[in-house]
This record gives structure tokens, sequence and C-alpha cells, in this order.
């Protein structure tokens, strides 16, 4: 099968309220949105337009491509939601806002982020572990942002917390498209969290 026969329609990308202290997490965050666009495939965020998460979303509606945010209600009090949209779901809370992101995906990335990129990215994780979801989850590790948290999560798989179908639940490298490549590709494997 061709990894472009099956491409996923929608991606969720987890990433940054804030753009960090390198240039290139705003570039690579940018080239994502672009990507997706250019292939077709919708983004679903936090529906802020602030930091990683503005600057993927703004690059993607500026490829012409579908942008779809999931907002809490005190989020748009702050006035940090964007409104240039092509969908803006504003929900109650942010347990409605990762349940609606994920039944609205396809697939999960993760763009360097702090603390709420992780909790996002480890939950979905852990829905796929309990089976509650099959879709591809994949870490874009721009400028090696990622390199320490691949390594934990091998320390995990070696201290006998983390099974290996578990561990290869989760895809990592350093280029979106090589991401993409496999989520086209993507076949659900059931996974036994207990197993050893």
């Amino acid at each position: 099968m061709s990894t472009r026969e099956n491409p996923p329609r929608r991606i969720c990308v987890f990433c940054g309220s804030s753009s960090g202290n390198r240039p290139r997490y705003s570039e690579d965050a940018a080239a994502l949105g672009t990507l997706l666009a250019e292939r077709g495939i919708g983004l679903v965020f936090g529906g802020g337009q602030v930091g990683l998460m503005g600057v993927v979303a703004d690059a993607a509606l500026a490829a012409g491509g579908e942008v779809i945010g999931v907002i809490p209600k005190h989020l748009m009090r702050a006035e940090i939601a964007h409104h240039g949209l092509t969908e803006l779901h504003v929900v109650k809370d942010m347990h409605e806002r990762k349940a609606t992101m994920a039944e609205l995906s396809d697939g999960f990335l993760a763009l360097p982020g702090g603390a709420g990129t992780l909790e996002e990215l480890f939950e979905v994780w852990t829905w796929a572990q309990l089976g509650l979801h099959a879709k591809p989850l994949g870490l874009v590790d721009v400028g090696g942002y990622y390199t320490k948290l691949a390594a934990f999560i091998e320390h995990m798989v070696d201290e006998g917390f983390l099974n290996q179908p578990s561990r290869e639940l989760i895809s990592i490298d350093s280029d979106a498209a090589v991401l993409l490549d496999s989520f086209a590709a993507h076949q659900a494997v059931p996974v036994d969290k207990w197993a050893g």
C-alpha cells in the first residue's frame, strides 16, 4: 500500500502556548501548518492565537487549510482565542476540550510545548494503551527538543513500567513529513497494557 493511499483527514497538533527561546520552534510549527494544508489534512488544535498554537494555525490558514480550534470558556474570556479559524468550538472545560479534539482527529502530533502539551500527549497515548482509540501518535523532535523525553521513554521500558508494544504506539522523528507518511500507512495493532 502506498503511504499516500489512506492519509488522515485531520491531525490534532498539541503544542505550546509560548513560542520557546529558539526561532526554530516557530519555523517548524509554521512548516507543519503549511505541510498539513498542502496535503489536504485539516488541523485540529487548542484554539489559541498565542505561541506555537497561533503559528501553526496561521500557517495552515495561509496555505488554504482547514483549521479547527477547541477552546474552553475560561480561555475565551482571557481573550486568547483565535477568531480567524474555519471552526472554533467553545467547550466547558479542559476535559471536554481534549475529548473533542480527539473525536475530531485521525491522529496526534506534538510539537514542542510545556506541561499542558505533555499532559495532552500522554493522555491520548494512555487512551491508545487502553484500547480507547487506535489512532497514530507522534512527537516532532524539533532541534532535539524531545531527545531527553525519548530517552526517558526507553528508560520506562528498561525498568519494566512500559511494555514494548505500548512504547511502539508513539513515533518520534525530527521530520514531520516522515511522521505524516507513517500515519498514512498506520495499521492499528491491539496492545495489552498488562502484558510483560
